[in-house]
């Protein structure tokens, strides 16, 4: 059976700005086209995607309909896709912006944990600071 959603989005619910990003998705999506799982959670599975908790620690995964994995801006060209913000994921698409984009993506998830100072870590799944 295929699933109704477009994307599933595998973020950090324990991440301030993740949280934010991806409640804006929530609110955008009124048609149920992305899917979100939370990282964090007590049921998470990296292993279902054939990743690592390192992995989807280290840069922002997605899951297509078909079970192919997506990351970095990848993830939210599909998921702004998805979102009605087609004018958003466009320019990621276009090839010298989308190195630009790429580029951006990897240094900010480097520095992400040092971006979210505020963030809450209750568990041993948190990457150390």
């Amino acid at each position: 059976m295929t699933p109704t959603w477009q994307i599933k989005l595998l973020y950090d619910g324990q991440c301030p700005l993740c949280s934010r990003e991806i409640a804006m998705l929530r609110r955008r999506d009124r048609e149920g086209r992305i899917a979100f799982e939370d990282i964090t959670g007590d049921g998470f599975d990296p292993g279902r995607y054939g990743l690592t908790q390192s992995e989807v620690e280290g840069f922002m995964h997605g899951v297509l309909p078909d079970g192919t994995v997506v990351r970095g801006v990848d993830v939210f060209v599909h998921a702004y896709r998805a979102a009605g913000l087609r004018w958003l994921a466009a320019p990621m698409t276009w090839p010298i912006l989308r190195w630009v984009f790429a580029g951006l993506y990897r240094v900010f998830a480097r520095f992400r944990p040092y971006l979210s100072r505020s963030r809450r870590c209750d568990s041993d799944r948190c990457p150390p600071r």
